[in-house]
């Protein structure tokens, strides 16, 4: 069974990512959420890590000039435990392939996610 952590603002965009993984691995999953990047922080400090984290880039401000996903998303290279964990950034951020990119994780902008289930397969890397 697979762990997933979704990090999103917005509702909407929790139960979206979650319906979505949920199909992709036929219910075969455990999924965590969390709101903001200080939530989702506290949640990768338990014991049992996660396979699989998406993350959005913009939520709360407290970590400016820097994102708080990008802040998220160096956090976790931090931990040993994450060095083989799919890390995905989801946003519509005009520069979320550029941070992606910085971070050296995957990217789906949420126009391309709300459209294209082929999408989240081949970053997860789901034949």
């Amino acid at each position: 069974m697979k762990r997933v952590l979704i990090v999103d603002d917005i509702k909407g965009w929790r139960d979206f990512n979650s319906n979505v993984i949920e199909e992709l691995f036929d219910n075969d999953v455990e999924i965590e959420t969390a709101e903001c990047a200080k939530e989702a922080y506290d949640i990768l400090l338990q014991e049992k890590p996660f396979d699989i984290i998406l993350t959005d880039l913009q939520m709360e401000e407290d970590f400016s000039p820097k994102f708080a996903g990008e802040w998220l998303v160096e956090q976790i290279k931090t931990f040993n435990r994450y060095i083989n964990t799919k890390i995905v950034i989801i946003s519509a951020s005009y520069n979320a392939r550029i941070v992606a990119d910085n971070l050296g994780v995957q990217c789906i902008p949420k126009p391309t996610a709300l459209t294209s289930l082929s999408v989240y397969k081949e970053v997860l890397g789901i034949v």
